[in-house]
């Protein structure tokens, strides 16, 4: 199959089979990702890494990817060490990192940088978190924890919990899991409810979703309780922020009797209890070295379909 996406920006943007394709390759990637295999597939080739936001997980889990596969990583991993502080603007900067990679990953703090950045240069781009937008890749490294778990996508039913408002990454993982024949239900405090246009948009897709602000209300028949912190970064109003922190704390007791997995996209602040860390239900250690096989997947995707 050929992969069809140049630009990795919205997961609204994927087909079904774009993303089974991703998955099938992820499960390739794996053994790389472990070092029970080595890959050279890259070599040679460079990606650009502008982090204007800060980041641990998917900055180091992509330079790991690149590194898998042979090639190298160039880039800042916060923007007051680059030419920014100077007073470059964006336009230029993108420009000129794509002229030395042959992909670039962009995070920034305002919705629709990526897009942007794809429009002004010749090198795909991969959208790393925009704002309250979107994160398409923990979307697919996601989906990937689901299937490598629990064996299968449809038929699960998935709570999404927390901040369901400003997270970015679950408003790309509602839409991602709207392709497949899931159950959604939205946990969140009534601040922090599912944007209007995404319940339009997954309605009208014909999506089964319940929306609650009682997380006891959706323990027994979940098959994944994907928590998310309430991001206090994203907060106009500090002392909005201050009400609601807290909503909802995972922990030991709550889940021991039933048959779900959690899910977290880190960080977590205080939204799971250490007790869960190692028990059969927390995966969300696991759900962050997926996110290599999956970068991995991604990286040799677009790099090699767009030569």
């Amino acid at each position: 199959m050929v992969f069809h996406q140049k630009n990795i920006i919205s997961i609204s943007d994927f087909s079904k089979d774009d993303i089974e394709y991703i998955l099938r390759l992820s499960e390739k990637m794996e053994p790389i990702a472990r070092s029970k295999k080595q890959s050279n597939v890259l070599s040679g080739k460079i990606l650009g890494m502008l982090f204007y936001e800060p980041s641990t997980r998917t900055r180091l889990s992509f330079e790991a990817a690149m590194k898998r596969l042979g090639g190298s990583t160039i880039g800042f991993a916060e923007a007051n060490v680059s030419s920014t502080t100077k007073g470059e603007n964006l336009t230029d900067t993108v420009k000129i990192v794509g002229e030395y990679s042959d992909a670039i990953v962009i995070r920034h703090n305002m919705e629709g940088t990526a897009r942007f950045a794809s429009s002004v240069v010749d090198v795909p781009v991969i959208n790393a978190g925009d704002g309250a937008g979107q994160h398409p890749t923990q979307t697919l490294l996601d989906l990937y924890t689901m299937k490598r778990v629990l064996g299968k996508i449809d038929e699960l039913h998935v709570a999404l919990v927390g901040d369901l408002k400003y997270g970015r990454t679950v408003h790309s993982l509602a839409y991602a899991l709207a392709m497949f024949d899931v159950k959604m239900s939205f946990v969140s405090p009534p601040e922090l409810k599912m944007p209007n246009g995404i319940v339009h948009d997954l309605n009208k897709a014909g999506v089964s979703i319940n929306e609650t602000n009682d997380i006891h209300s959706v323990l027994e028949d979940s098959d994944v309780l994907y928590v998310t912190r309430i991001q206090k970064e994203r907060f106009p109003d500090p002392e909005e922020y201050s009400k609601i922190k807290g909503a909802y704390r995972i922990d030991k007791k709550l889940v021991e009797d039933t048959d779900l997995i959690v899910m977290h996209p880190l960080p977590r602040v205080d939204e799971i209890s250490y007790d869960v860390d190692n028990t059969k239900y927390g995966k969300y250690f696991e759900q962050a070295f997926y996110g290599v096989p999956v970068r991995m997947a991604l990286l040799k995707s677009i790099i090699d379909s767009f030569e």
